[in-house]
């Protein structure tokens, strides 16, 4: 079995008891531990995150625990970049033995295609949200953001990702768009027209826990938007033939 999961969001504040939302998911990855060949991790696992040389975010100890369990017992972990934790790079593959997924996993399982991806660059309408997306992602800005002091920027990273995720609450971005307006699907669907060689498209980022089947002359393909693990626990599973979404509960 692969398994897939996206959004956490460790740290927000938000949440009533930010150590109890690492404690769930731990208590998952426990229950999927007999059976995960893979575990797929897409994006914004941190509602921020960003690594100096010999400084990382403090406060995520249960939950890198597990991902170096996971490793020590031979299980491959793969851990892409979200958009809050665009400025993972080293250290979880050093300390944890993970892979970091910088944008794009293309591979077969079971001899099925997939393409995975946290999803945030896939032809998201906000040109707001594609600016600051392109100013994080430069190379020269995180040069200098990386001479500031951690005690200013993490406190200020957290606040940003706080105020960020409080402007979204109740929005009708947050809920399903619709098939002719999920930026996500149509994209997918525009990928499969030109290329015909992706059994599955797999993206967090929208928190939605959606299924879609696309077609695309003769290509066929199924997407899976994952959803969240703030109020929904969901996650993907993949037995080598069949992929289907559930949700976890206690």
């Amino acid at each position: 079995m692969y398994y897939f999961a996206s959004d956490a969001h460790f740290g927000l504040k938000l949440y009533e008891d930010p150590i109890q939302a690492q404690k769930r998911f731990v208590r998952w990855m426990d229950s999927i531990k007999a059976t995960c060949e893979g575990l797929f991790l897409v994006g914004d696992m941190f509602d921020y995150w960003y690594e100096y040389r010999s400084v990382a975010p403090r406060g995520f100890s249960r939950f890198l625990g597990k991902l170096s369990e996971f490793h020590d017992a031979g299980i491959p972990v793969f851990i892409f970049n979200g958009n809050h934790d665009i400025w993972l790079w080293d250290y979880l593959e050093k300390e944890c033995g993970v892979k970091v997924i910088d944008d794009v996993w293309q591979e077969e399982l079971c001899g099925k295609r997939f393409y995975v991806t946290h999803g945030d660059g896939l032809g998201d309408p906000s040109w707001s949200f594609r600016f600051l997306r392109c100013f994080f992602r430069n190379k020269f800005c995180q040069f200098l953001y990386s001479w500031l002091h951690p005690d200013l920027t993490i406190p200020f990273g957290f606040k940003w990702a706080n105020h960020s995720r409080k402007s979204k609450q109740g929005k009708v971005t947050e809920s399903f768009l619709g098939e002719d307006k999920e930026f996500q699907l149509i994209w997918a669907k525009q990928h499969l027209a030109e290329h015909k060689n992706v059994d599955f498209y797999i993206f967090g980022h929208r928190h939605i826990a959606k299924m879609f089947d696309i077609e695309s002359d003769s290509a066929k393909a199924k997407v899976a938007i994952l959803g969240e693990w703030m109020t929904q626990f969901t996650y993907g599973v993949f037995d080598g033939e069949h992929f289907e979404l559930k949700s976890f509960t206690d």
